[in-house]
């Protein structure tokens, strides 16, 4: 080894452990400064609520923006005044009436008003936008007919303003959990002024989101975008509830790598990880107990089919690739983080029984590939999209392993950055992809209605007429265990029709440090930043 390269491994070790380089660790300076600094996994594709579609955006957004109802911290579906003052609902919750907070404003000072909820509305609801995740908003009367160009009258949309600070939403049927899709960004304002200053309002990826232009209504606004470095957010001193708010910024760190963010957590630079690698899991588990978090977390992992691909159209070929699927031994060997095989799209709860429709049944696989028309010389090639993440990789490879076993299939992988992952399924440009979903809000709609025809998070190219009628017949049922069953048969029909492959359901395995106050077990893991507080460890 030359001198030059021992240098540079010392001085690369140093930058990992500033506690033995430079005194005091970085994590106690943040602290000391009130800033909140969380690994956040990749990239994020964008800033703007109306384009993004991931969980590694929405972090950053909801520090950025704030819908009519925030996040309680720690208490799950309790709605608390956000952009609305108060709310009022009609006796079947199909008419709700908003009062904006008058001391609401943007982050330039500028006041926030209806007038925005209507101009945001309509921007992620126009055609020519193509807003993937318009549908989120099909709840409001007369929101799909708009989006899909049926009608060009917004108008004719559910949402009206009699008073700069009132705002109703008809929607189509009885919604009593309106407030937890407030919570959600596609509900979230976004500042006309601004946008209209850099572009139409059917114009994306303008410059409005960049630091030197942005505003937002949130606890924090955005100043700095390095990429590939951070994204550093500081207190919005026009935040109308500033006084709650004890962090006075928040920088969130694009680590891809597990292995690395878990080093750098350990070595005090991080306050929280994204996530933890399955090794990890155990080894923070007897050594860093009091840092270790393992909870419940409202989603489904699964793998998407494209069905118009000519291999995959094929019902056979996909069923036999679902019963090749071992769950039980991709938690055990891989995962590691107390997760629990999938059966169905939906996670189960009290109230809800998902379908019972996949399984781990490697004889049948290979009868219904042999069906399909695949077996001696003819073997079955596919290709497996996934991210570069390093747990990714393991996972396709599993299945790589898996299929090839018991199939004898031939499977290639590709491993894209998650930007290209992203466009590569929306393009369809892909035959099986690495793919899962958390919850947008408690209700098995979150799971199910992405699946209708031409949804932006559907990514799979197929549709169900039957299925698209039991989600409307399930809108229009007032009685609610009724509507439930509506909506198991409406998975029933979709999971026997296969156009994912569901692996397991989702928990979340991170390391917290113990400064971090205010920070609590929530379902969709949505913590509201202006809730946490930082404070020096006792130990410290």
């Amino acid at each position: 080894m030359s001198f030059a390269h021992m240098v540079y491994l010392l001085l690369t070790a140093c930058g990992l452990a500033l506690v033995s380089c430079k005194g005091d660790p970085p994590i106690d300076r943040y602290t000391e400064k009130k800033i909140l600094v969380l690994g956040n996994s990749t990239e994020p594709q964008g800033l703007d609520p109306q384009i993004v579609t991931g969980v590694i955006e929405s972090n950053i957004i909801r520090a950025l923006f704030e819908g009519l109802c925030v996040e309680h911290p720690s208490k799950q579906g309790v709605h608390l005044p956000g952009a609305a003052a108060s709310w009022q609902a009609n006796d079947d919750f199909t008419e709700w009436t908003f009062q904006l907070r008058k001391d609401g404003q943007w982050s330039d000072g500028t006041p926030l008003t209806a007038e925005d909820f209507l101009f945001s509305y309509q921007r992620i609801l126009h055609p020519d936008f193509g807003a993937e995740y318009a549908g989120m908003l099909y709840y409001i009367q007369g929101a799909e007919s708009y989006n899909k160009g049926e009608t060009t009258n917004f108008s004719s949309v559910g949402i009206s303003a009699p008073d700069p600070y009132t705002l109703k939403i008809k929607l189509k049927a009885s919604i009593p959990f309106l407030p937890d899709l407030t919570k959600h960004y596609t509900w979230y304002p976004v500042p006309k002024h601004i946008i209209l200053k850099h572009g139409t309002i059917d114009q994306r990826n303008t410059p409005w989101t960049e630091p030197e232009n942005i505003v937002s209504n949130g606890p924090f606004v955005l100043k700095q975008w390095r990429l590939n470095d951070y994204i550093h957010a500081e207190k919005n001193a026009n935040y109308w509830d500033k006084d709650t708010v004890k962090l006075k910024g928040i920088r969130f760190l694009p680590i891809s790598n597990q292995y690395t963010e878990a080093r750098m957590f350990f070595n005090e630079q991080l306050h929280a990880t994204y996530g933890l690698a399955p090794e990890m899991i155990e080894h923070a588990s007897n050594h860093y107990k009091k840092y270790l978090r393992q909870e419940t977390y409202l989603g489904t992992n699964f793998i998407r089919f494209n069905v118009t691909d000519p291999t995959l159209k094929e019902l056979k070929v996909r069923q036999a690739l679902a019963l090749s699927i071992d769950s039980e031994a991709i938690i055990t060997h891989i995962l590691k983080g107390g997760q629990k095989p999938a059966y169905g799209i939906v996670p189960p709860t009290e109230d809800y029984h998902t379908p019972n429709a996949v399984s781990f049944d490697p004889i049948r696989a290979k009868q219904l590939l042999q069906e399909a028309g695949y077996g001696g010389s003819k073997k079955l090639r596919v290709t497996l999209l996934s991210t570069d993440r390093e747990v990714s990789k393991r996972l396709s490879e599993a299945y790589q392993d898996m299929w090839k076993k018991h199939l004898d299939a031939e499977v290639s992988i590709e491993q894209r950055e998650w930007k290209t992952y992203l466009s590569r399924m929306s393009e369809l440009d892909y035959q099986l992809a690495l793919g899962g979903w958390i919850g947008d809000y408690p209700d098995p709609t979150t799971f199910l209605d992405m699946w209708k025809t031409g949804d932006g998070n559907n990514r799979t190219g197929w549709s169900n007429k039957q299925y698209e009628a039991l989600l409307a017949t399930a809108e229009q049922t007032k009685d609610p265990e009724a509507r439930l069953r509506i909506l198991e048969q409406a998975e029933a029909l979709f999971l026997s029709e296969m156009p994912i492959i569901p692996v397991y359901w989702y928990t979340t395995n991170y390391l917290l440090h113990t400064s971090v106050k205010g920070w609590h077990p929530l379902l969709l893991n949505n913590h509201p930043y202006k809730f946490v507080d930082l404070e020096l460890s006792e130990a410290n």
